[in-house]
């Protein structure tokens, strides 16, 4: 197990679909009650490039443990930021899931 090495608690926001009222839906992020155990870490040059190659804007590896409800399409916040979960992967032996995630930052932000 990697509880040990999980130093950030993060929020869990999914989105979640409700009819309108007029025929449609709308779509908004709803935050889930208990935050996740998490590890954020840059990729390693051969991720990026794995990830470069699928064309995807993976840029930080966001390490759970094997229990934590984390999705494709949740944002993950705290600390004062917000990643966008890309993929979701959990490894042969499941020790520890692996959210790839975006950074969203916002407008004037410096990068970081």
């Amino acid at each position: 197990m990697i509880g040990h090495l999980l130093n950030r608690s993060l929020q869990v926001w999914r989105p979640t679909t409700t009819p309108d009222g007029a025929g449609g839906q709308v779509t908004t992020l709803v935050q889930l009650p208990d935050p996740v155990a998490a590890k954020v870490d840059q990729p390693t040059d051969t991720e990026r490039m794995v990830a470069a190659q699928a064309r995807s804007d993976h840029d930080h590896s966001i390490y759970l443990l094997p229990t934590a409800d984390v999705r494709r399409g949740d944002e993950l916040r705290g600390d004062g930021q917000t990643f966008r979960v890309l993929a979701v992967v959990t490894p042969s032996a499941p020790r520890y899931r692996k959210a790839e995630c975006q950074l969203t930052q916002t407008e004037g932000e410096p990068d970081g």
